[in-house]
């Protein structure tokens, strides 16, 4: 029985590490730059370590896929309130990317479950090819999520500091400009995601009413 003790497998431990760390992130990432960036960051880094163990120890719960899932969406669109109180130039569009974020991941995973899907990252051959790609090549998949989260992380601290200079020009601005195309990459594939479920409910729909209008 306690073999099956899902709450203490050792993802889920590391999931639960990780809502802490993000806690306390987001209490200190108002004043405290550098420990909310280094336990915000320490929290993605152990997201790419609680998948790998469950896949090694054989360990992979509904549970922890959605405790995984949760923390990350929560956690980036608290990155993403605070950054439009640091540039509220820009905070239309923070707005619309924590809508598209969560709007576009509840979708998919909904139409997953009434689909029967086990799990979310699982894609079809019919869904667009790049979005395929996202979803079956593991380090695509993690070069894009790491590289979104680094630009929005890297954003947050060029609102306090400029960091280590090379060839005269910031490290960390440099780092925004080159992982820009990343986050709108990610945000285009999260709009993919979301219009590929939004078909797929229809689909159901209707699929649902012709069976219906057969019995009657």
């Amino acid at each position: 029985m306690e073999d099956n003790n899902i709450f203490l497998f050792v993802p889920n431990l590391i999931g639960y590490a990780r809502v802490v760390l993000g806690i306390g992130s987001l209490y200190f990432m108002p004043t405290h730059h550098v420990l909310a960036a280094s336990l915000y960051i320490l929290s993605g880094f152990l997201d790419a370590f609680d998948g790998h163990a469950a896949r090694i120890l054989n360990q992979s719960t509904k549970f922890g896929a959605m405790l995984d899932m949760l923390t990350d969406r929560c956690a980036t669109m608290c990155l993403l309130a605070t950054l439009g109180t640091f540039y509220p130039s820009y905070l239309f569009f923070f707005q619309l990317v924590m809508v598209v974020d969560i709007s576009c991941h509840w979708i998919h995973l909904h139409t997953s479950v009434i689909s029967g899907i086990t799990s979310h990252k699982t894609i079809g051959e019919e869904e667009n090819a790049l979005l395929r790609f996202y979803y079956t090549s593991r380090p695509f998949l993690f070069c894009m999520c790491t590289g979104n989260e680094l630009f929005y992380s890297m954003l947050y601290l060029l609102h306090f500091t400029y960091g280590y200079t090379f060839l005269g020009m910031s490290i960390i601005k440099m780092l925004v400009v080159l992982l820009f195309p990343v986050a709108v990459l990610k945000l285009l594939l999260a709009l993919m995601q979301g219009g590929s479920a939004w078909r797929k409910l229809g689909y159901i729909d209707i699929k649902e009413r012709e069976e219906s209008d057969k019995k009657q």
